[in-house]
């Protein structure tokens, strides 16, 4: 990873609060925008190449009369998520009635599967929506995160002659990114950043302590793997994908108990899981 690169994003990410948010949000809940509008956008990115395909089976599929429509569109969008919605950020950027902007943005939001609800319900993003429209800052938040000088996609940023401008942003670095952002906002709040952040380095070092000694005494069946302590779901991850890689055939279950009410999340195999741990 590129760690100049990795601080220019997360000082960019963090700048937003600043200019878009100060005197609006107090410091504190600076975090119950950023955070999500961080998930937003890398999603956003990852289904920018596929969004016509979207469409078109969504039409499809509403014109055939098909009710269960999320293993069709998720195939279309080649992820485990999508977004059925008619906009992508960039078509809202530009919008110039407040309220228009609030009506898109919350179509945009609606169009997301089912999965990626309940990122956005653990945040209660939605609970912002009223505080930002009402400051007439939310079309200066989005137009922030589409900004051409930070790139949250995977994929690398091109110039005219096909040059790479920006390089693009791995699952490994976007999730490093993330959580250095969670560390900042715990030491604003004066948390303590160890209660809820274990660099990714570190929590490899743990998984092959623990596993790689016993790893000739590992046998096939079910699994369960415990975090007691769990701010970001990294701990338990790593710890199943180093057990995952012993086993011949057998079963993985994770528990966790969170920190933050905001990150209580299923952690036993569930598309939930699957989206923020393949991204971030």
């Amino acid at each position: 990873m590129n760690y100049s690169i990795h601080n220019t994003i997360t000082n960019f990410i963090w700048n937003i609060a600043d200019d878009v948010l100060r005197d609006v949000y107090v410091r504190g809940k600076y975090r119950d925008v950023i955070l999500p509008m961080t998930v937003i956008r890398r999603l956003d990115a990852l289904l920018e190449p596929t969004k016509e395909a979207v469409l078109n089976m969504k039409k499809q599929l509403d014109s055939a009369g098909i009710a269960n429509q999320n293993a069709a569109l998720c195939q279309a969008s080649g992820e485990a998520f999508f977004n059925s919605s008619p906009f992508t950020l960039k078509d809202l950027k530009n919008r110039a009635k407040v309220q228009q902007l609030k009506a898109d943005f919350e179509a945009y939001l609606d169009g997301f599967s089912p999965n990626v609800q309940e990122i956005l319900d653990k945040f209660k993003f939605r609970n912002q929506i009223p505080t930002l429209v009402d400051a007439d800052i939310l079309g200066a938040l989005i137009e922030k995160y589409l900004n051409p000088s930070i790139n949250l996609s995977p994929k690398p940023v091109l110039d005219a002659d096909g040059n790479e401008k920006l390089p693009g942003l791995d699952n490994h670095s976007m999730g490093t990114v993330f959580e250095e952002l969670i560390r900042r906002f715990n030491e604003e709040n004066n948390e303590e950043a160890g209660e809820h952040f274990t660099p990714r380095d570190v929590v490899k070092l743990m998984a092959d302590l623990i596993f790689l000694p016993i790893a000739d005494q590992i046998e096939s069946g079910s699994y369960l793997v415990y975090d007691g302590a769990c701010g970001t779901p990294c701990v338990n991850i790593k710890a199943s994908f180093q057990v995952t890689s012993m086993l011949t055939q057998g079963v993985i279950r994770l528990l966790s108990w969170f920190l933050q009410p905001q990150k209580r999340m299923p952690m036993d195999g569930s598309e939930l899981t699957s989206v923020l741990c393949t991204h971030f």
